[in-house]
C-alpha cells in the first residue's frame, strides 16, 4: 500500500527549508520556487499546504519559536530534576537564545528576520507579541521565585529585572550573530547579567 502522507511532517519540512534559506540569504531572496527546491517538493505541493507567502511566514515563525520553547522546557525539567538553583536554570534556558551552534543560529536569524517583517505584517506582529510576552512572563516568574527563595534582594521589581536580563540575553544574541560564537564567552557574559539580579548566585557554574 502507498504510504499515507504525514501532513504535519511535510509542513515542518517546508517550514525548515524556508528557515534555512531565510537564515542564509535573507527574506528578499526567498520565494516558493526556492523553498520547493530546498525542501525537495514541487511548487504545487508548497501551495497546497500554504496558500500564500504570508501563511508560510507565520507558520515558519511559529515553528522556530516552538523549537526554542521545546528546548527551554527540556532545560527547565532537567535543571529542576538535578536540584539546580533557579538562577542556574535561568542561565541554561536563556542560553538557548544565543546562536552558539548551527541550529540556534538559524533560529535566531529566522526570529530576527521575521520580527522585522512583523513591523508591516499584522499576523507576524501577533506572533511576535505573544512570544515576547511568554518569554517575559517566564523570566519574571523565575525572578519572583528567586525573591521567595532569598536569592534575589527584597524590593526588586520582578518585571523590571526580567526585562533587564532579557535585554542582556537578546543583545548578546545579536553580538554573537554578527561576530561569531568564538568571538567572546557569551554564556559567561550572560551569567554576569543574571548575577546582577541574583547576587547570591554570583558564582553560577557554567555547564
Amino acid at each position: 500500500m502507498p504510504r499515507v502522507a504525514d501532513h504535519d511532517e511535510r509542513r515542518a519540512q517546508i517550514a525548515r527549508a524556508f528557515q534555512r534559506l531565510l537564515a542564509e540569504e535573507g527574506y528578499a531572496a526567498v520565494s516558493f520556487s526556492r523553498v520547493a527546491a530546498e525542501a525537495g517538493f514541487s511548487v504545487g505541493l508548497i501551495q497546497h499546504y500554504f496558500a500564500n507567502k504570508d501563511v508560510l511566514l507565520r507558520f515558519a515563525y511559529e515553528d522556530a519559536l516552538d523549537q526554542l520553547s521545546r528546548r527551554i522546557r527540556v532545560r527547565v525539567r532537567n535543571g529542576e530534576a538535578a536540584g539546580r538553583s533557579v538562577a542556574e536554570v535561568l542561565l541554561d534556558t536563556l542560553s538557548e537564545l544565543l546562536p552558539l551552534d548551527e541550529e540556534r543560529e538559524v533560529e535566531h536569524r529566522v526570529r530576527q528576520g521575521l520580527q522585522t517583517q512583523a513591523l508591516h505584517n499584522d499576523g507576524l506582529a501577533e506572533v511576535a507579541r505573544r512570544s515576547g510576552g511568554d518569554i517575559l512572563g517566564y523570566v519574571t516568574a523565575v525572578v519572583r521565585s528567586g525573591l521567595e527563595r532569598g536569592e534575589v534582594p527584597s524590593g526588586t521589581d520582578p518585571v523590571v529585572a526580567a526585562r533587564m536580563i532579557l535585554a542582556v540575553a537578546q543583545g548578546l544574541a545579536e553580538q554573537v550573530n554578527l561576530s561569531g560564537p568564538e568571538a567572546f564567552p557569551a554564556r559567561e557574559v550572560l551569567a554576569v547579567g543574571i548575577a546582577a539580579v541574583f547576587p547570591e548566585r554570583e558564582g553560577v557554574e557554567d555547564h
